[in-house]
Formats: C-alpha cells, sequence, structure tokens
C-alpha cells in the first residue's frame, strides 16, 4: 500500500503548485462580508465550512464514512440481541412518532436552506438520524431493516459520499457554478448541493448505525 500513499502525497503537492488560489483584497471589508461575498451565500458559516475550509469537510465526511465501516465491523462477530428493548405504551409511542415527524420536517429544512439560514447539512444529518431513530425505537425492527433495504439505503450513502467528493473536489479546481442572487434559494453555486449530499450521508449513516445496534444489542 506505500505505493498509494506516495501516489497521494504527490497529487497533492501537485494541486498546490497548479491548482487556482484566488487572493481577496480583505482591506476594506470585514471578515463575514468576505466570506458572504466569496460563497454568494447568506449563512456565513456555509460559505467557510463548504469554501474556505472545504478540505477540512471532505475529511469530516470521510472520517464519519470510517466511523460507520468501524461501527459494523466490530460488531459483525457478535451474536444478534434476542430481545428488543422498545417502546410499548401508547403514549410514548405518540410522542416519539411525532417527534420524529418534526425532526424530519427540520431536518428537510436545514438541507434546503442551510445556506441562507442558521442550519446545514451537518445539522440536517443530525436531525434526520433523531427521526429515524425515534422510530426505531417505536417500530419492529425487522420492518426497519426491510424498509432500509427496499430504499437502498447502503448503496445511496455510498454515492451521496462519492457525488460529495468530486463537486468538492471539482470546487477546489475552481470549476464553480454561477453564484445567483444573494439570499436566493438558488445561490452559492456547489454549496446547496454540498449541503444536501452531507444532510443525507449523516442520516443514512445514523441510521445503518441504528439498525447495527438494535440488532446485536437490543437498544440503541
Amino acid at each position: 500500500m506505500r505505493w498509494v500513499y506516495v501516489a497521494a502525497a504527490i497529487a497533492l503537492y501537485i494541486q498546490m503548485l497548479v491548482f487556482p488560489n484566488p487572493a481577496i483584497d480583505t482591506a476594506e471589508l470585514p471578515m463575514v462580508e468576505l466570506v458572504v461575498q466569496d460563497s454568494g451565500v447568506a449563512n456565513a458559516v456555509s460559505g467557510i465550512i463548504f469554501r474556505n475550509r472545504l478540505y477540512d469537510t471532505i475529511f469530516e465526511v470521510v472520517v464519519f464514512t470510517i466511523a460507520i465501516m468501524g461501527v459494523r465491523f466490530l460488531l459483525a462477530d457478535e451474536q444478534p440481541s434476542c430481545t428488543i428493548y422498545q417502546f410499548d405504551d401508547a403514549p410514548s409511542i405518540v410522542l416519539a412518532r411525532l417527534g420524529a415527524t418534526i425532526a424530519a420536517l427540520v431536518s428537510i429544512e436545514l438541507a434546503i436552506r442551510g445556506h441562507l439560514s442558521p442550519g446545514g447539512g451537518f445539522a440536517a444529518g443530525v436531525a434526520g438520524g433523531t427521526a429515524i431513530g425515534l422510530v426505531a425505537i417505536t417500530s419492529s425492527s425487522q420492518w426497519m431493516e426491510a424498509i432500509y433495504k427496499r430504499w437502498r439505503a447502503a448503496t445511496l450513502e455510498k454515492v451521496s459520499v462519492l457525488i460529495f467528493i468530486v463537486i468538492a473536489v471539482l470546487s477546489l479546481m475552481g470549476l464553480e457554478l454561477p453564484t445567483g442572487e444573494l439570499g436566493t434559494l438558488v445561490s452559492g453555486g456547489w454549496i446547496p448541493l454540498l449541503n444536501i449530499l452531507v444532510a443525507l450521508k449523516v442520516a443514512l449513516g445514523a441510521w445503518a448505525t441504528i439498525l447495527v445496534f438494535i440488532r446485536h444489542r437490543g437498544l440503541l
């Protein structure tokens, strides 16, 4: 595997030498306004995450992916739990599913409008994972497994990571979409799409982890 690491190091140095590194005159504008101007999104935090520190964000997504793989690997040899602990009283089930509905709606809102208001892909993914967890503790584990397989969630999770990395590399190479009008839904170039991909990845990864822990430990 040494040649893989050597090739990656060489590619990194070539990137630093070849790819553009645009400079911005910072003498007149405050930093937040500079980030908004550079990224084209009203939420400066999204601009920083998906543009100014995109390298960090790429590896955060990769680390999260490796963590999900690690959970599956570490629990693969354990016997499935014979007892599944879930809510069985009607008030708790109703409240949990109501909370899941609210969390799912918040997740969609944060993913779609995260570049305009507080929120973004990671927050949206956490909200989506929370919704899935609340459904999991009030529903049959077999039903949850069947839904996961029917929607090909595992494949969709991997595809979302690959698309995210491809778009991030294109952005780092200087290939940008039009930023659009500041403050509108279609603005910020790649950033809205990156938000949605991260939200999808985090939510589906949380779903996979929840299923593994329920199967092998009987609870979350």
